[in-house]
């Protein structure tokens, strides 16, 4: 284990260079779980779930001895940090919910390469071509729909659908969260620039705004609007609890390796500044190991698993027959898509 120099100082104020928010922090401080770490503990950037992480970490420091510290914030949030921090930080490791934060860190040339035993325990979808990060989690992209509104013929063939103007008023979804805006990078990626503006403009024309993934589960479920899109965990956590918010829903997933087929990848990183390198590597190789990876298959999260032979949860489709388009994770432009989103007023 090596010691983390003593001196590096925290600060929690944003710049906004991809998505446009501003700080959590309201007075510039370090939050007092990082300031409080001990030099050798783990300082993890986690923009992921916080219970499942802290499930991770938990489990994690039962079985090596290693401290954990948890500095939970949100992709751009975290992501825009990190980039203003740059050698500076105090973060160890970087863990998101979408690829285009962790992107954005790996642009700015913060990441360290991740071991070779670590990225061989996850398939070359998963993880990007540079090997600066890796994929620890996917979530597919549906469209959640009510059945008395929607026959499955009237149905959209592919995301793309939603432009036209048949669509108008007949979907929602949360052009302001990281969820959204990294289905958008991918149908930049697989579309064009050009054809995602066109795409952006017909969904400001036919949808209505929600504020996250829940809220829009919930509008379609309360006969709001008959469908919209979002990522497929909500609906199956709902669907294993109560139902209140999904009972009156179907899901349908696009497959044939449209846009709206897209399955996001959570990534894990290691910051070049760190000085607990080693330790860093072995957390990311043991969240994409048969532990961490069980954890995530089995507990509250639904989301898939993304090593290979980790199963899922049994009530998902199998991640292999979502027919999902085949995208570079490091190739998603979360600067890009701002601009987009921006320019057609989503944002």
């Amino acid at each position: 284990m090596t010691r983390r120099r003593s001196h590096t100082v925290l600060t929690a104020g944003l710049v906004a260079v991809a998505l446009g928010l501003t700080a959590c922090s309201d007075d510039g401080a370090e939050p007092d779980a990082v300031a409080g770490a001990s030099d050798d503990a783990l300082v993890v950037y986690n923009a992921q779930h916080e219970q499942l992480t802290q499930e991770w970490a938990d489990a994690f420091t039962d079985e090596t001895g290693i401290e954990v510290v948890l500095r939970n914030g949100s992709d751009s949030e975290l992501g825009n940090q990190l980039v203003q921090e740059g050698d500076q930080s105090r973060a160890d490791v970087f863990l998101t919910e979408n690829s285009p934060a962790i992107s954005l860190v790996e642009n700015a040339g913060l990441l360290a390469p991740v071991d070779q035993t670590t990225l061989d325990q996850v398939p070359a979808q998963y993880r990007p071509s540079s090997g600066l990060w890796t994929g620890i989690a996917a979530r597919s992209t549906v469209f959640v729909y009510d059945p008395d509104e929607l026959t499955e013929a009237e149905l959209p063939a592919s995301i793309m659908d939603l432009a036209d103007p048949a669509w108008k008023g007949r979907w929602g979804a949360a052009p302001g969260g990281a969820d959204f805006q990294a289905i958008v990078s991918a149908i930049l990626e697989l579309e064009g620039a050009d054809a995602t503006s066109a795409w952006l403009d017909g969904m400001k024309d036919n949808a209505t705004v929600y504020q996250n993934n829940i809220a829009t589960m919930k509008a379609v479920n309360a006969g709001e609007i008959p469908g919209g899109v979002i990522y497929h965990y909500y609906w199956y956590r709902d669907q294993d609890g109560t139902k209140e918010n999904s009972g009156n829903t179907q899901l349908h997933y696009f497959r044939n390796q449209d846009p709206g087929a897209f399955v996001s990848v959570s990534g894990g990183g290691v910051l070049a500044s760190s000085e607990n390198q080693d330790d860093a590597q072995a957390f990311l190789a043991f969240l994409t190991g048969s532990t961490g990876q069980e954890i995530l298959g089995t507990g509250y999260s639904m989301e898939y698993p993304v090593a290979t032979g980790a199963p899922a949860n049994p009530a998902l489709p199998l991640l292999d027959t979502l027919q999902a388009p085949q995208v570079d994770p490091s190739t998603l432009n979360s600067v890009e898509v701002t601009d987009l989103m921006t320019d057609a007023g989503l944002l």
